[in-house]
């Protein structure tokens, strides 16, 4: 088919704007009454008009660069990950999710003060680069069709060459008072009236895509949020309806959350989204208390200093994750563990196979963690209570199990 193709403005884009954007421009439609979307010709009703979507790309100047670089070093230091006192089931789960994305995140519940938000935060300085398409909103894998934005996947089919960087994955914060359009993306007002065309601003789902995305609070989510979440997480791709017209994008990401259960609980629907459940409780120990209020103070003193004395541990933390990614699909688990492992899923009575999915795949990072390359009946142990203690609840007045069912039947099954 043939059609007209708009040109687009080549004026600057002023330094307000977002780094990229989604322009979208209106064609007339020739006889052949077909639209071009995507790179694929869809019929199309008469009178109806052309949709041209496409990206346009800021350059980044280099006194733009060196602000940015500037920004970043005087930012406050995070709490580094090895200094964590205690905590070791909520740093595991959080470690096998960096390892392995697809278990699917991790929800953390626990006294307040326990250190949740200081601990998900910290993570930060871990998270290995990965290396994403240059110039593009969504972070786009240039060899993963599947986390790819609309316009690199048509570069690809045409043969274009893809220029690629590499970047540290993203953590996103969503604030619990964001709104629908700040999270999914909006039209961009300023620029439909400063340029005369109409421009997708991506949201918090895209700047997370391949990332994680951090819910501070999460069971007091407003309900409209809630179901995005659960959209996105569902599908892996976020959908904008906005003014008439329809975009996707690649929306995977690792969900995190954290909360007080004294505040309220989660939606069921929400709460099986999460691939792993970390419950926090209050330290007892009061040379550990000690040495916890010890540590903090010395970091709020100095951060860089205190992160100086714990650069070797970190170090050696960003090897073995590494390390741990890189060996993770030679990981093997025999048939007979992965039946023992349905049989104590379903003499749970846990409703659909997500938690077999999950224990299979954090089973196998904990085990690429440990530099092994087969999964024994001990690494199943350690896993299986966080992965299915959250889905044996049928009604949502009881309170989560502590994991000792879990690892009840887990002992009578693989005895």
């Amino acid at each position: 088919t043939s059609s007209t193709t708009a040109l687009l403005s080549s004026r600057p884009i002023s330094s307000s704007s977002k780094p990229s954007i989604r322009a979208l421009s209106f064609n007339p439609v020739h006889s052949q009454g077909r639209r071009l979307y995507g790179g694929i010709g869809v019929p199309l009703r008469k009178g109806r008009s052309h949709l041209t979507i496409s990206n346009v790309a800021t350059e980044i100047s280099p006194a733009q660069e060196q602000a940015q670089k500037l920004s970043k070093e005087n930012q406050r230091p995070v709490y580094p990950f090895a200094a964590i006192v205690g905590q070791d089931e909520m740093k595991l789960c959080l470690l096998l999710n960096v390892i392995d994305p697809k278990i699917g995140g991790v929800m953390i519940m626990g006294d307040r003060g326990t250190g949740k938000s200081t601990t998900v935060r910290s993570l930060v300085d871990l998270l290995p680069e990965i290396t994403v398409v240059a110039a593009d909103p969504f972070n786009s894998d240039p060899e993963d069709p599947e986390s790819m934005g609309m316009e690199v996947r048509e570069k690809l089919i045409k043969g274009e060459q893809l220029p690629t960087i590499k970047t540290k994955i993203n953590m996103v914060d969503l604030p619990l008072g964001a709104t629908e359009d700040r999270v999914c993306g909006t039209i961009d007002i300023e620029k439909a009236l400063t340029e005369g065309v109409k421009a997708f601003e991506p949201g918090l789902l895209a700047k997370a895509n391949r990332g994680i995305l951090y819910v501070d609070e999460v069971n007091l989510l407003d309900d409209h949020l809630v179901d995005v979440l659960l959209d996105s997480a569902a599908s892996g791709w976020n959908t904008v309806e906005r003014e008439g017209i329809s975009i996707s994008h690649p929306a995977r990401f690792i969900l995190i959350g954290s909360g007080n259960p004294e505040e309220g609980e989660l939606r069921p629907q929400l709460l099986d989204r999460f691939g792993m459940h970390a419950q926090v409780g209050t330290v007892r120990d009061a040379e550990l208390r000690v040495k916890i209020v010890e540590e903090r103070a010395r970091f709020d003193k100095n951060p860089k200093e205190f992160r100086e004395t714990y650069k070797t541990d970190q170090e050696k933390l960003q090897d073995q994750i590494t390390a741990a990614r890189n060996c993770l699909s030679a990981v093997n688990i025999d048939h007979d563990l992965r039946v023992k492992i349905s049989k104590v899923c379903a003499e749970l009575n846990v409703d659909g196979l997500r938690g077999d999915i999950v224990t299979n795949r954090a089973a196998k990072a904990l085990a690429a963690l440990k530099g092994r390359d087969q999964v024994t009946p001990e690494d199943i142990a350690v896993v299986i209570p966080n992965c299915l203690r959250h889905r044996l609840r049928k009604d949502p007045l009881e309170s989560i199990d502590s994991g000792s069912l879990v690892i009840e039947k887990f002992y009578e099954v693989f005895s």
